[in-house]
């Protein structure tokens, strides 16, 4: 094989599932997620060359500065999801809790964390894409401060009011009504999977999980050895969500783009 598309080898299989977790959270959209995510590394491809940075975390940046500008590119200026879809999607309708209490455990808990991923996802995604993208790299990816401005290409001011922004219109909507917030809060997730299955807002029981490994759910969260630990704050809810599990099949695509057949 020609040593030409190595560094790129390299580049996405270090790279290639933060930069999925991070398309996926600002798309909410696996599909989208998938194409972007290969449309990302194909412009990394064209506009860096090796040796592309010298540390594996300032490498990450330069991906994630390329992956912000195309999902700017991308992405409409107006959220396509606000809050009152959200709440009307799944908070209109009555409660059911009958279709969690006849599912096995494995089952329940895999429809409780793709309620729960769906559901945050979908918060984050009632934000215009600059305050989205800041709170994602700050909060899920947890990058620094200044690896977080330099990925979105602005200053760390500008970056600080983004973030500032972001957490108070999360902070706002969940604290009132996630479970996972507070727990005295009306929103439980036990109660919503009924709907949220009926509207298609998460696949049924036995359909592909956003996560293959899902742990016991928890309440307010599930720790390193899957004890229950409260999460009171809109940071602890979204730094413990469990990164999504790309589709292999990106991996594979990505390889054989840069194969080193042609350069």
């Amino acid at each position: 094989m020609s040593s030409d598309w190595e560094w790129m080898r390299a580049l996405v299989q270090g790279h290639w599932r933060r930069v999925y977790n991070y398309v996926f959270r600002v798309v909410l959209d696996r599909s989208r997620a998938d194409r972007y995510s290969e449309d990302v590394f194909v412009r990394v491809s064209e506009v860096l060359r090796p040796p592309v940075a010298d540390s594996p975390k300032a490498e990450e940046v330069l991906v994630l500065r390329v992956a912000t500008s195309l999902l700017e590119e991308r992405l409409p200026r107006q959220p396509e999801l606000n809050f009152d879809i959200l709440d009307e999607t799944l908070r209109s309708d009555a409660t059911r809790t009958d279709v969690v209490r006849s599912l096995s455990d494995p089952q329940r808990d895999l429809l409780l964390w793709e309620l729960k991923q769906g559901c945050m996802t979908a918060v984050i995604n009632c934000l215009p894409p600059g305050e989205r993208e800041a709170f994602v790299l700050a909060t899920i990816l947890k990058l620094s401060e200044d690896d977080a401005a330099a990925a979105l290409d602005i200053n760390p001011a500008a970056y600080r009011v983004r973030l500032s922004r972001a957490r108070k219109k999360i902070g706002d909507y969940l604290a009132p009504r996630c479970e996972h917030v507070n727990p005295q809060n009306p929103c439980r997730c036990p109660a919503r999977v009924g709907i949220a299955i009926s509207k298609g807002f998460i696949p049924p029981a036995g359909e592909i999980s956003l996560r293959k490994n899902v742990p016991a759910y928890g309440r307010y969260g599930v720790g390193p050895g899957g004890e229950d630990i409260a999460l009171r704050d809109v940071n602890g809810v979204y730094g413990n969500l469990p990164d999504p599990d790309p589709p292999e099949e990106l991996l594979a695509r990505l390889l054989a783009r840069f194969s080193g057949e042609k350069s």
